[in-house]
């Protein structure tokens, strides 16, 4: 076993988003010096974009059984929220066929035992990452609502609700009047409430990132703004990343830069099988009517988060790569759904975003050392980043200081794909 660093052992984080911002907390509080690297300034990436829940319950993958025959209809309907852009179709394929090979009992029980030994305990790891650096107040403890048309709309999504039940996640269904009562921004379509003690949000994700990162600084941690282009793979082991603003020497690296991870694996001899999905959100400014806790909205598949600077509606998944523009449909689909959803619902201005969520085809993070290489991954979370983030770094900094955890991680294994 390798033996806890001196101050002397220096890390490169590249990715200053939810987990590398984590991983080099951690970092630091074992005794590294840590570089953090990325071309943009912290939390402006697909840490800033989304719901902002601590979804603990979130372990189910998409690929459930019953995905391949459902989906043609899925990509039909105006009033679904998958997208594609057609003409990326064949770039894609290679990336479906993998992806939907998933879409069956084993597999999903499968993935959802590995997502949730990294996302069940999010609260409590995230007040863990801020208890002593006077970031507590970003943390806000709150039920996770599911919100259904009726008993019928619960009831089609039985399986899921199973699996989330064996993992300890018990909804209380709430019907009639007593949903007013418990949400009373909820309009007449909403016949069912299902909902979830013990979780979490975060008011506003991108200021959460970027004061974990201004905290990371003050225990001595360094952020370098430039673009990583090689590594230093020198007998072996890593020696240094090439960046636009020269070269870093480092004893290890952590790659977390979300989907920008896949070309830089690639530099390291190993093609991922990872697709950017394409996420919106709409923030309706200054919004009143809205929820007064976050709420997915089965119908539309999206959340709605009460945050600082409104009502965030976040969700929708779109297949179109990284360089094209935002479209207009799935944007459309969120206004129509929150409005549906929360009649009275009124805001001044309104915000419109795209990011891109990195998706493994196993829906699986990579977390661990690719051979002995000291290259240590921490991207892939698909829909989890935030939630998972400070587990995931405070596993990566175990591996990376020779203190591994009690658990396993093989699932994770960055290699699995070679």
């Amino acid at each position: 076993m390798r033996k806890a660093p001196s101050v002397t052992q220096h890390v490169v984080v590249i990715g200053a988003g939810i987990v590398g911002v984590s991983t080099a907390i951690w970092l630091r509080r074992a005794g590294a010096e840590v570089t953090v690297v990325d071309r943009a300034a912290p939390g402006n990436g697909t840490s800033h974009g989304n719901a902002g829940v601590l979804a603990s319950v979130s372990m189910v993958p998409v690929t459930g059984p019953g995905l391949i025959r459902k989906a043609p209809g899925m990509l039909m309907s105006p009033d679904f929220p998958l997208f594609l852009r057609w003409l990326y179709l064949p770039k894609l394929v290679p990336w479906l066929v993998k992806y939907l090979a998933n879409a069956n009992d084993a597999d999903t029980r499968r993935i959802a035992k590995g997502v949730g030994q990294i996302v069940t305990d999010s609260v409590a790891q995230h007040k863990s990452l801020t208890r002593d650096l006077g970031l507590e107040h970003w943390v806000t403890d709150s039920d996770y609502a599911f919100a259904y048309k009726d008993k019928g709309a619960f009831a089609a999504e039985g399986y899921t609700w199973a699996l989330r039940r064996e993992a300890g996640f018990v909804p209380e269904l709430i019907e009639g009047p007593a949903i007013r009562e418990y949400e009373p921004a909820l309009g007449p379509d909403i016949g069912l409430v299902a909902a979830l003690k013990d979780h979490g949000f975060i008011r506003d994700p991108g200021g959460y990132v970027a004061a974990l990162a201004e905290a990371f600084k003050g225990m001595g941690g360094r952020i370098v703004t430039a673009e990583v282009k090689d590594f230093d793979l020198g007998g072996g082991k890593v020696q240094a990343i090439e960046t636009t603003s020269g070269r870093i020497d480092c004893d290890d690296v952590v790659l977390a830069t979300g989907v920008w991870s896949k070309p830089l694996m690639r530099k390291l001899g190993l093609d991922v099988p990872l697709e950017a999905e394409r996420g919106y959100h709409v923030i309706f400014e200054g919004a009143t009517g809205g929820p007064s806790r976050p709420m997915m909205i089965a119908s539309g598949k999206f959340v709605a988060t009460p945050m600082a600077q409104g009502l965030r509606c976040a969700g929708v998944v779109e297949f179109g790569g990284l360089k094209a523009g935002p479209s207009k449909a799935p944007l459309a689909l969120l206004r129509r759904q929150a409005r549906a959803a929360f009649p009275h619902l009124k805001a001044g201005n309104e915000i419109e975003w795209l990011g891109h969520r990195p998706a493994p085809s196993d829906s699986l993070p990579l977390i661990g050392q690719i051979g002995q290489s000291r290259v240590f991954t921490a991207f892939g979370h698909h829909h989890i980043g935030l939630t998972s983030g400070p587990k995931t770094g405070r596993l990566v900094a175990g591996l990376v200081t020779g203190q591994p955890p009690n658990m396993d991680l093989s699932a994770y294994a960055p290699q699995r794909f070679a």
